[in-house]
């Protein structure tokens, strides 16, 4: 965690973070996922610490045994290297069905599974990913991103952002299990987010705060993941520069 950051509960620093600014980063972006997250958490917490933020001891109490309770859940998640891809087919922002299987006939495939455009980890992550986007392509693959946010949402977001990727709206969250991300947001923490002005009902649609894990899986064109990312502690994402180097691997 940036050293910035001044909380007596490491484990929810992130959380706090998040909730000071579910909006995009709008800074210069740095050349890597990590360098651009760390300059947003500087930039959030420039000044404040923990004894500044709007939360009760309870509340940040939640946040911590939330994040425990996810990691004893979930201690390695994702499908591993070696595994087969699981096939799928959902829609993309704009309704069209997308099937991986397809996608794969026509080279590797990057699939990165996100929490949302509410999220600015992920909108960091995106970022970084569409910078990288030509170098993705030039190996012959294709970048596939799954959320559990409904499709009006996904497409905003891609409006906004001027992204060139899909975006696949996995509402049933059939895939988000089938790669072993899948988990549903505690109902304590639900109503502490509620509290501070996210609900993830908004974007996901009613009855459905669930999540993935956010993960990152490079699959070659037989369907066999090859190198992977996946962590409970959302703040973590496969780098970049790691997914071009499996890509050159394959």
């Amino acid at each position: 965690m940036n050293r910035l950051i001044h909380c007596k509960w490491l484990p929810v620093c992130g959380v706090i973070l998040l909730l000071m600014a579910v909006r995009l980063y709008a800074g210069p972006t740095p050349g890597s996922y990590r360098e651009a997250r760390d300059a947003w958490q500087a930039e959030s917490a420039s000044g404040a610490d923990n004894t500044n933020a709007p939360f009760t001891e309870s509340e940040l109490q939640v946040m911590q045994q939330a994040a425990q309770s996810l990691e004893r859940k979930l201690p390695d998640p994702g499908i591993k290297p070696g595994e087969q891809a699981p096939d799928f087919t959902l829609d993309n922002a704009y309704g069209k069905p997308v099937r991986l299987a397809d996608q794969l006939r026509r080279g590797p495939v990057v699939l990165v599974f996100y929490r949302g455009a509410w999220c600015p980890f992920c909108n960091l992550y995106l970022r970084t990913l569409y910078e990288q986007l030509t170098a993705i392509e030039a190996r012959g693959a294709q970048l596939l991103l799954v959320t559990p946010q409904q499709p009006d949402r996904s497409r905003k977001q891609l409006e906004e952002g001027g992204y060139r990727f899909e975006v696949l709206s996995d509402l049933d969250s059939s895939v988000m299990k089938a790669y072993r991300l899948y988990y549903e947001l505690d109902p304590a923490l639900v109503q502490v987010y509620k509290a501070h002005g996210l609900v993830v009902e908004d974007f996901n649609g009613a009855g459905r705060n669930v999540l993935p894990v956010p993960g990152t899986f490079i699959i070659d064109r037989t369907g066999t993941v090859r190198a992977m990312r996946a962590d409970t502690d959302y703040r973590e994402r496969m780098e970049p520069a790691d997914i071009i180097r499996a890509l050159d691997a394959l």
